[in-house]
């Protein structure tokens, strides 16, 4: 037996050194693997920057990472590990295949991005036409309401003056009408003495006054041309020609009033005030 185990110790020497060889080997090839799924993550996140830009990118790659996650989380749970053997061959050949399936996938993932990206600048160029033509819209409309502001304007004070002058007119015809209305009733109602009385014989010893008095209807005129004219002293001197029935007529009602200093000056009622 222990010749036995000394003609077996070489073989099993060379077999030991034969699998550190392998590991090595394999070792490497799954640094140069790594180093190029490195370069391939790379390239993946500078495209996945391009898209982060815009607001609907980042949730949308966030949300499709996690449900890769998920899955291939739920896929391991459901897999055994098995014993693999220490075979060069068969190690070499499983690192492919991962490497195979991860840049597949990596694929994929970049594919995916590509067209999110794409379908994102085709909204943004729609979205971009789209305002273009709500701004020329939107100017027109401007013009258009600045235009029909004018118009507007310009009629409302057409309009406007036209109606004052209407009513002025109407106030003149008015006026005048009241004006020939009130003298036409003064006339007859308020005639100068001399006209419905007759003259009675004075003794030789009083004289006949020759003043021509005037009618109501003109002291009324001259106390209101008075009151508008000279507003600030509006008081008129009672003069000869003022009939004293008159304007004692005037006093008692409220129509005119004496000054309260000078009783021979009397002043018409301010009743517009």
């Amino acid at each position: 037996m222990s010749v036995n185990q000394q003609d077996l110790d070489p073989d099993s020497t060379t077999d030991m050194e034969d699998v550190t060889n392998a590991e090595e080997e394999l070792i490497k090839e799954c640094e140069e693997m790594w180093n190029d799924m490195e370069e391939c993550q790379k390239k993946l996140s500078l495209v996945g920057t391009e898209t982060l830009t815009d607001s609907n990118a980042q949730p949308s790659l966030l949300i499709m990472q996690a449900k890769c996650l998920t899955a291939e989380l739920s896929q391991w749970q459901k897999e055994s590990p098995e014993i693999i053997p220490l075979n060069e061959e068969v190690l070499v050949t499983l690192g492919k295949e991962e490497f195979q399936k991860l840049r597949h996938d990596l694929e994929l993932v970049l594919s995916t991005i590509q067209s999110k990206n794409e379908k994102l600048k085709e909204d943004l160029e729609r979205e971009q036409q789209w305002f273009d033509e709500q701004q020329q819209i939107l100017e027109s409309l401007n013009v258009l309401h600045n235009e029909l502001k004018h118009q507007v304007l310009t009629f409302s004070e057409s309009r406007i003056f036209g109606e004052l002058k209407t009513k002025m007119h109407d106030i003149k015809e008015y006026k005048e009408k009241l004006l020939v209305t009130l003298g036409e009733f003064l006339e007859d109602h308020f005639p100068l003495p001399d006209r419905n009385v007759k003259k009675k014989k004075k003794k030789k010893n009083i004289q006949e006054s020759t003043v021509q008095l005037i009618t109501l209807h003109e002291i009324l005129e001259i106390l209101l041309n008075r009151l508008f004219d000279v507003p600030h002293d509006p008081y008129v001197k009672i003069s000869d020609s003022f009939w004293p029935p008159y304007v004692e007529l005037l006093l008692r009602n409220g129509i005119a009033l004496r000054h309260p200093e000078d009783p021979t000056r009397i002043r018409l009622e301010a009743f517009h005030q």
